[in-house]
């Protein structure tokens, strides 16, 4: 039997460092959806959602135009 671990904290960046974080990935990801490719109506993703504890930190977020974040979001929903 594994033991219950206590949830850990996770990071939230205030406003100001978390639009720095978010310019910072849209320039790792060259600027492009990492779904579809598009460069039009870009967003940051968290990859392990808020929701489910996930943090803001680089490897967690992912640059996705505005219909392949809704698509996931959408799917998400369906099966949650």
């Amino acid at each position: 039997m594994s033991p219950i671990r206590p949830k850990r904290p996770r990071l939230r960046l205030d406003a100001d460092s978390y639009h720095q974080l978010c310019a910072r990935v849209l320039q790792r990801d060259g600027w492009r959806c990492q779904f579809c490719g598009s460069l039009r109506n870009l967003q940051i993703h968290h990859k392990e959602f808020r929701s489910r504890s996930g943090d803001d930190f680089e490897q967690n977020l992912i640059t996705l135009c505005a219909d392949c974040h809704s698509s996931i979001h959408q799917r998400y929903m369906a099966c949650g």
